[in-house]
């Protein structure tokens, strides 16, 4: 990767306060296409607030974001998924009460100029990668949690994402399951497709990821190499808590 490249995203002197909580704290971060990034760090280190605030999801307090160079500050969560930046949440935001197709279809169609039989067509065969196109007409309510992940995945993949920021994919999900969703997410990245990773599953991030980034009192303690982060002093000093 060249490091003149331009990153497909990146955060500069990013922060974000609660009140008086200082959730990120001047935060420098930048992934370029075709990386796969861990994010990782202790609980209420400011993980998801980041991947938030680089989604559209919140608006940063100081700071800005770049989308391919060009500024994206401000802009809305609906505006990132249009330029390419697409996501999961924690807690898997589905319509229970639709099927699993129809659940596919509405990000699809809600981009300009779709029909819906392309789209309808698109929708089954990303089921059929993601393993779920025998339960098509089942309403999204009646997954099992691992299979709502794979759902909401589905879903950030019917708007053609650049870059996919995915908060704990691994949370609740049973082994078998866990080991399948790595095996997605490497095929996804092997055609190209750019991810960052926050789990606490550190185990499932060593198997797929080359770079981690750590964070822990809203600021960024290490970014490296899998080998370099596990040996740093400082995220071992954060994770005991001391």
């Amino acid at each position: 990767m060249s490091g003149s490249m331009t990153p497909l995203i990146e955060a500069r002197n990013l922060t974000m306060r609660f009140g008086g909580i200082l959730a990120v704290n001047a935060l420098d971060f930048a992934v370029h296409p075709g990386e796969l990034v861990g994010l990782i760090g202790p609980n209420g280190s400011g993980k998801t607030t980041t991947i938030n605030m680089l989604s559209g999801h919140l608006t940063p307090v100081g700071g800005e974001i770049m989308v391919r160079g060009s500024a994206a500050t401000g802009r809305k969560a609906s505006d990132f998924a249009t330029i390419g930046v697409g996501r999961t949440f924690q807690i898997t935001q589905l319509f229970s009460r639709m099927t699993v197709l129809e659940n596919m279809l509405v990000p699809g169609l809600a981009r300009p100029r779709s029909h819906k039989a392309a789209v309808t067509e698109t929708a089954r065969r990303h089921l059929d990668f993601l393993g779920l196109a025998k339960l098509e007409h089942l309403q999204a309510r009646n997954l099992s949690g691992g299979q709502q992940k794979l759902l909401e995945l589905g879903r950030a993949l019917m708007l053609e994402p650049s870059i996919l920021f995915l908060d704990e994919p691994f949370a609740g999900v049973n082994p078998f399951l866990r080991d399948e969703i790595i095996e997605l997410v490497q095929k996804l990245h092997a055609d190209g497709r750019t991810f960052v990773i926050v789990d606490h599953d550190i185990e499932a991030l060593q198997r797929l990821v080359r770079r981690m980034v750590v964070m822990a009192r809203g600021r960024k303690i290490a970014d490296g190499t899998v080998d370099e982060v596990r040996h740093d002093q400082e995220v071992l000093r954060a994770y005991a808590g001391f």
